[in-house]
This record gives structure tokens, sequence and C-alpha cells, in this order.
């Protein structure tokens, strides 16, 4: 076997190995994000009382009394003016003038079990300082969920569309190997090696070449998305994009079946040679 056509069959194996285990990584790492914070919404609630009543504190504590006595909230806590504004000045800017503005007042409510009910809850607060209105955050968990699992689909189609460009690329590369060796099959037949022999002896070559290709494809693929997670640091994109637990087995799987990929189309196209053969 020529050495140009079996570094074609490790290069096609690596490059389609680095592409599967990228996004694999990338997909499993996003959608792991947006669960995190699908979940963190989920532990938490806001109730926001209008502009006009937020100066009464005998209004906010009414509030909060009704808030702690409701089954399925742990705690509330009504945010300070200097926490509010903290909140708006991403939005607004430091320099907005933000102590000028009518601001409602905001509580930070943290969930527990399954949580309140959400009607009851929105019509006892209406009783105690009309026009709060509960904010349980389902508006942001629903696209959430969305965009997990979009994700996880994209990053399935992605690897399943890199393995069968694997299959496409290697029948290629091995007809195109076999082509090159045709003297050589002929050979083999003419001093008595059966067509099972020749095949086991093609196939084996190109499917072990394929296979260390695909585990160099793997660990780049490994590295690169590490070096991405090192960029972002402790933030939660650095974090997210690590593989955790038993996800370490999804890219170690990559090369086995990349391999066994290049076994099936070896064999085929072997199989198919070997019958063109004289």
């Amino acid at each position: 076997m020529t050495g140009l056509f079996a570094l074609l069959v490790a290069l096609v194996a690596a490059a389609t190995a680095f592409v599967a285990v990228s996004a694999l990584c990338l997909g499993l790492g996003t959608a792991r994000l947006a669960e995190r914070w699908k979940s963190e919404l989920a532990g938490a609630a806001t109730v926001r009382i209008p502009s006009a009543l937020a100066g009464d504190r005998q209004v906010v504590a009414a509030v909060l009394r009704a808030l702690r006595e409701t089954p399925g909230i742990r705690s509330a806590r009504a945010l300070d003016d200097a926490e509010q504004r903290a909140l708006l000045a991403p939005w607004l800017g430091a320099e907005a003038g933000l102590a000028d503005l009518p601001l409602p007042r905001l509580i930070a409510v943290e969930i527990e079990g399954d949580g309140p009910d959400p009607a009851g809850l929105q019509a006892r607060l209406q009783g105690e300082a009309p026009g709060a209105v509960y904010d349980d955050h389902g508006r942001w968990r629903r696209p959430l969920r969305r965009a997990a699992n979009g994700l996880l689909w994209l990053a399935g189609s992605v690897v399943l569309i890199a393995l069968m460009l694997t299959a496409a690329l290697l029948v290629l590369a091995a007809r195109a190997t076999l082509s090159s060796q045709r003297d050589i099959m002929v050979t083999l037949r003419l001093i008595g090696a059966d067509d099972r022999f020749i095949m086991r002896a093609f196939v084996s070559r190109l499917t072990w070449r394929a296979f260390l290709g695909a585990v160099g494809g793997t660990a780049a693929g490994l590295a690169a998305t590490g070096l991405l997670a090192a960029g972002a640091g402790d933030s939660v994109l650095g974090i997210g994009l690590r593989p955790h637990g038993a996800e370490w087995i999804l890219p170690a799987l990559v090369p086995a079946i990349s391999a066994l990929i290049a076994w099936a189309a070896t064999r085929a196209a072997t199989r198919a040679s070997l019958r063109d053969a004289p």
C-alpha cells in the first residue's frame, strides 16, 4: 500500500472525527448551559409592585407577608434602591439618572418544590397591592428549553453528517487505494491466495489507518474545545464547554465508530475490486 493513499485514509478519518467531536462538545456544552440557566430561573421568581405603591412600606410589608405565608415559596426579599439601579444600569447606563426615575419595587422570590399556585398567588397579591405582578420566569424558561433541545438535535445532525461523510470519503479513498494495488491483488490470486485472505489483508490495513486518523482527529477536537473553554476562563461558557462525567465516553466512541464505518466501507470497496479483477 502506497504511503500517499494510506495518508489519505488517515486524513479523511481525522478530519471527519475532528468535525464530529467539536460539534458534539459544543452542542452538549451549550445545551448544558441552557439547562443550567433554565434550572436557575425555575428556582426563582419576581414580584413587581407598581411605582405608585413602591414607596409605601406598609404595602411592601403586606406583599412580603403574603409571599412568605404562601406554600411553595422558600423566601422573599425586597430589593433596595441601590440593587434595583444596579440591575438597570447595564441596560440604561450608569449615567442615566436612575435615581430620578419612578421605579417599581422588585421582590426577589425563592421557590421550593413545585412552587406556588400562580393564579391563586396573583389574586392575593392584587388584594394587597393592586397592579402587583407575579412573574415565575416561565416565558424565559420555555425558549431556553427549546434552545437546549434544538442545540442537541443540531449537534446530533452534524455528527451524523460527519459520519456519513466519513463513509463516503473512505469508500472513495479505498477504491483509489485498491486501484493502485490491482497488480498486487492479481499476483496474490496467481500464487493461490483466495479472495477472503486478500480482503482481510486490505480491509485490516485500511481500517487500522482510519482508526489511527480518527484518534488524532478526536484528540484535536477535544484540544480545540478545551482551548476555547480555557479562553473563557471560569465563566459559564468556559465551565459549560468542558465535558462532564459520562459525557467523556461520547467523544471516545468516535474513533471506534469511524473504524467500524471504515471496515464496512473498505470491505464493500474491496469486494467490488476483487469482483472486477481478472
